[in-house]
């Protein structure tokens, strides 16, 4: 596989990253060790599986991370909602839009993978 820098979905990943780290700088100082955390645990992990599924040998494995990617994005999707939904944000719909994006993204490149 080529190097993960070279993927558009690891970029956009990273992209997704950097806007949610900066989204929950105004989350509840209580949160810091809550929901906040856990919103950036997952969406560290998405770009993180990529470029370690990318370094294995096979493309098996690089497909297993790819899924564990994938995860990581519905664990944040449901994550933002809820920071929504408690208020600690007004809007999460252009970030929601990103998810979507990568998820595509992300089934593309399986499907790819699985076909070569």
């Amino acid at each position: 596989m080529k190097d993960h820098k070279d993927l558009d979905v690891w970029k956009q990943s990273m992209a997704l990253a950097e806007d949610i780290y900066a989204l929950t700088k105004d989350f509840p100082s209580d949160e810091k060790y809550g929901l906040t955390s856990q919103i950036k645990r997952a969406v560290v992990s998405i770009p993180s599986n990529i470029a370690e599924g990318a370094a294995r040998k096979g493309d098996k494995e690089f497909i297993q991370f790819l899924y564990i990617a994938m995860g990581s994005l519905s664990e944040l999707e449901t994550q933002l909602l809820l920071s929504k939904r408690l208020e600690f944000t007004k809007s999460v719909e252009t970030h929601l839009g990103q998810i979507e994006k990568i998820k595509k993204m992300l089934f593309g490149l399986i499907r790819y993978v699985n076909n070569k």
